[in-house]
């Protein structure tokens, strides 16, 4: 049996065109510099020959970035440190048996099942002070990341191959204060053009998923049957045994979620620049007995500060293991920071942290609680007044 050749031009103008709800692609000039199509829900990549023609962006990928781009200049030495820039030792004297009762007596309130009577009528036997420090290094740094993203195409502007495209760390960004964590995206000049969806092939929608491109699904009142109660004839779908599709309300398709109906993505480098506050702490042990994950929820008396661009350990502090502290914290941040973004700023502080152990007595035996922070915030384990729907 021969087959009919295909027919073009004006002789079959509805071929491939059956379902009503589909549009044909847009037409116009062929796009320029557009990454291939493919039949994913997903960005396309760029093709291999956009590596040459936007130098410096090489590595950028679909979906997911480039990864962290290294800043084109190594970071700067660290400045040697100034003639006697060591710390006097600063103690907090302990603070008073009233000051203890009450932040007690505060804390015993806050607790909806803990009497207030050990709070009140317990008798302090010791009060005993622990001073510790709290060194601090924050790293605020830049870092810079590419991806190839898409929109639909409404008419923006396509500048590819107007000219090169600036490098990654040459587009200027509106940083924040320092030490604070922003994020902001810019797309990179002369990288924009436009391309047919790939995901609906330039139709502008894509068959229903719901009633697979038909327009009607099987009525779910008479399970296709066209009948209810024996013979009676089915009211939802009067007799036919099926019913509209909901989802695209019979077209048999739906506006194409990438394009949004719009046939055309225009597709461009995206370039964004982070923002981030890298902040370590070390506490110097002590021996009060006090966890010190605690001492992460209460402020110090801060003793020294130091914020340049780029800071060096500390020296010349009375407690050994500040400086040991510093010399490895500064160096870390410095190796790790510098090679994958570029440090703006840091800063170092030391804090000096009052924490004071109450020992004391109710009803003959001894128990002990904590006073630490400016906040006077209070820790116990043994609570000796408590019900058993006490929550700590």
């Amino acid at each position: 049996m021969a087959h009919q050749p295909v027919l073009s031009g004006s002789q079959n103008v509805n071929y491939g065109l059956e379902n009503p709800g589909y549009v044909p692609p847009a037409k116009g000039a062929e796009a320029m510099l557009a990454p291939p199509t493919y039949e994913s829900q997903g960005p396309s990549a760029p093709p291999a020959n956009m590596f040459d023609i936007l130098p410096g962006y090489e590595g950028t990928i679909a979906g997911g970035g480039g990864g962290f781009l290294p800043p084109p200049m190594p970071a700067s030495p660290a400045p040697q440190p100034l003639p006697g820039s060591g710390q006097p030792h600063w103690n907090i004297p302990s603070i008073s048996e009233e000051t203890a009762r009450d932040a007690f007596s505060l804390y015993a309130s806050s607790k909806c099942c803990y009497s207030s009577a050990p709070a009140k009528d317990g008798v302090i036997m010791n009060m005993e002070a622990f001073n510790t420090y709290r060194y601090r290094l924050e790293s605020f740094t830049e870092s810079r990341s590419t991806e190839w993203s898409q929109e639909p195409y409404t008419g923006q502007s396509v500048d590819a191959m107007i000219q090169r495209p600036p490098g990654p760390w040459e587009i200027p960004a509106n940083a924040p204060n320092f030490f604070m964590d922003s994020k902001q995206q810019i797309k990179v000049p002369y990288t924009s053009s436009v391309k047919p969806c790939h995901n609906c092939l330039g139709m502008g929608r894509k068959p229903c998923k719901d009633c697979s491109g038909v327009g009607n699904k099987v009525c779910w009142v008479c399970n296709g049957s066209g009948l209810r109660f024996g013979t009676d004839q089915c009211n939802h779908c009067f007799g036919r045994g099926r019913d509209k599709c909901t989802l695209c309300g019979g077209q048999g398709s739906t506006i194409c979620d990438t394009c949004r109906g719009k046939q055309q993505l225009l597709v461009y480098i995206n370039l964004t620049v982070k923002w981030t506050n890298n902040a370590e702490d070390y506490v110097v042990e002590q021996s009060s007995g006090l966890r010190l994950d605690n001492l992460s929820k209460v402020s110090g008396k801060e003793l020294f500060r130091d914020s340049q661009y780029m800071v060096y350990p500390v020296i010349g502090f009375p407690d050994p293991e500040i400086m040991q502290a510093s010399q490895r914290l500064v160096s870390d941040h410095q190796g790790k920071y510098s090679q994958s973004s570029r440090i703006l700023q840091q800063r170092q502080t030391i804090e000096l942290i009052p924490v004071t152990r109450v020992t004391y007595s109710w009803k003959g035996k001894t128990h002990i609680y904590f006073v630490y922070g400016n906040e006077f915030k209070v820790h116990t384990d043994d609570y000796p007044a408590t019900c058993c729907c006490s929550v700590m």
